[in-house]
């Protein structure tokens, strides 16, 4: 699905994040529908996109770390709007999620058959979440490479978001399963880390919910209605630690 040029970046993840902030944090092993890659400005010289990692991973490798931390940053550019993704803590959400239940399949039924399914019939691989990531980023690197000689955490960002396109796509060739699929899943889990509370691993220091207004976990602002009716809601978020 092709990005609406005159969508700014705002915008786009304004509607993403209004869904994805409601969501149990990475817990939809079937949603792996395809959506747009955000581009942006004038590609850097190429180098590895992962930064010091900033807590124990606890189930990705480095090599997989670096994928998540470049495709973060790709999709979340820093810019005046937030950080980049991986600043908001993206990857290490991504870790925790994988290391947990949600990695494991524990919501899954994984006893088979595994006939080739259609695209409506949702998730259909006997692979559990952290086995599907883990082929599918050995099949993202191995297509760059083919393509440009490098680890996709190694590309600028230009070749990075054409790559990511290419997967978008379903142009890149990937191993027990399509490229669409797996960007699906990839922009999903992305998302939710940038939207979920902060308790998760992501959204460091409310970034995406300062970005976009969303004022965090109070359920009820009978308090606050006469206060800013007509006006401007200008408290601060509040994740689920600050009432813990």
């Amino acid at each position: 699905m092709a990005e609406d040029p005159k969508i700014g970046r705002r915008e786009f993840l304004t509607v993403a994040g209004a869904a994805a902030a409601a969501l149990a944090p990475a817990n939809l092993a079937e949603a792996q529908q395809a959506q747009s890659v955000t581009t942006s400005a004038t590609p850097p010289a190429a180098t590895s996109a992962a930064p010091p990692v900033d807590e124990p991973l606890l189930t990705l490798t480095a090599t997989e770390h670096a994928f998540f931390v470049a495709a973060a940053d790709t999709l979340i550019p820093a810019d005046e709007l937030s950080p980049s993704g991986s600043d908001c803590g993206v990857a290490n959400f991504i870790d925790r999620q994988l290391a947990g239940a949600y990695g494991t399949g524990a919501r899954l039924y994984r006893q088979g058959p595994f006939p080739k399914g259609k695209p409506e019939q949702g998730y259909q691989l006997p692979l559990n979440p952290r086995e599907f990531f883990r082929a599918g980023i050995a099949s993202a690197n191995e297509y760059t490479r083919k393509t440009f000689g490098k680890d996709f955490d190694r590309l600028n960002e230009a070749q990075r978001i054409e790559a990511l396109k290419a997967m978008e796509q379903g142009k890149a060739e990937f191993t027990g399963f399509g490229s669409a699929m797996f960007f699906g899943a990839l922009l999903q889990i992305t998302m939710e880390g940038f939207f979920a509370d902060p308790i998760y691993g992501g959204n460091r220091d409310m970034a995406s919910w300062k970005m976009v207004g969303y004022p965090g976990l109070p359920a009820t602002y009978r308090h606050d209605i006469k206060k800013y009716l007509g006006k401007v809601y200008d408290k601060a978020p509040r994740s689920i630690a600050d009432f813990s």
